[in-house]
């Protein structure tokens, strides 16, 4: 199945997610790590969709969710920074996914310049990902 970058758009401004969060982490240098994801998820019986996105962004993977649920995730920072963000820059999502995805990217650019690894930039990036995901109605 070949993805054309559009139908990408659509499907992930409809069943795609982009999430942060932070967990406690005493080993590292500010006390927090910082996991930025992008995630799609579908019932088992379109699992080949979700292995269509992973061939399509050439990075990810597919891995059971919840019972019948299936995810394509995404959460190594280089792939975010140099596959996630720059295709969704190129081919902008529609609905108000949009604003999540800028909040998600802001994320990612402060990793790439390491302001996650200071308590002050911990507390930047919990304040964007408090304004995430909201409104949508549905439930993670």
């Amino acid at each position: 199945m070949k993805l054309d970058a559009q139908w990408v758009v659509g499907f992930v401004d409809g069943e795609g997610c982009f999430h942060v969060g932070i967990a406690a982490h005493p080993g590292m240098k500010a006390g927090y790590q910082v996991l930025p994801e992008f995630a799609v998820v579908q019932h088992r019986r379109d699992v080949q969709l979700l292995h269509a996105l992973k061939r399509f962004f050439g990075c990810g993977v597919v891995r059971s969710n919840h019972g019948d649920r299936m995810a394509y995730r995404v959460r190594r920072h280089e792939h975010l920074a140099e596959r996630i963000c720059p295709f969704f820059v190129k081919h902008p999502l529609k609905s108000k996914k949009r604003a999540d995805f800028a909040k998600f990217r802001r994320v990612v650019l402060k990793m790439a310049r390491g302001e996650h690894l200071t308590p002050e930039g911990v507390e930047e990036i919990r304040r964007i990902a408090r304004q995430m995901n909201r409104g949508s109605g549905r439930s993670r």
